[in-house]
């Protein structure tokens, strides 16, 4: 790594496998959030349908979300498991372990992440 440290890299893949468990428990418990509403006028008056669907639409983003943070906690399991973890996939240089600690799943070094945002 840039500050010459070494990674724990069990210690990173256990705590990916964690939030990844956790990400796919939380998914699972909100299934039912992310029905379709139903838009039946005698069971439920306008603002009542108007709240489920505001509710719904943000438990579809959520899912969403939560979906993209799965995906980059794959990505990072496999630079693990190819032994490429801690380099950026951008330019190829050590990620700094500060950066690491904060987001074990990102990709990218933070000059690079600057330079694409």
């Amino acid at each position: 790594m840039k500050d010459g440290t070494k990674v724990d890299l069990g210690a990173v893949e256990a705590q990916l496998r964690t939030r990844r468990a956790e990400l796919a428990r939380l998914n699972e418990a909100h299934e039912d959030d992310r029905r379709p509403v139903e838009l039946d006028q005698t069971s439920t008056g306008r603002l009542s349908r108007m709240d489920a669907l505001q509710n719904q639409a943000m438990a579809v983003e959520v899912e969403r979300r939560r979906e993209l943070e799965l995906t980059r906690i794959d990505a990072a399991l496999e630079r693990l498991k190819d032994g490429e973890y801690g380099y950026c996939i951008t330019c190829g240089e050590p990620i700094a372990l500060k950066r690491l600690e904060l987001d074990p799943a990102t990709p990218v070094c933070i000059e690079c992440a600057a330079q694409a945002g």
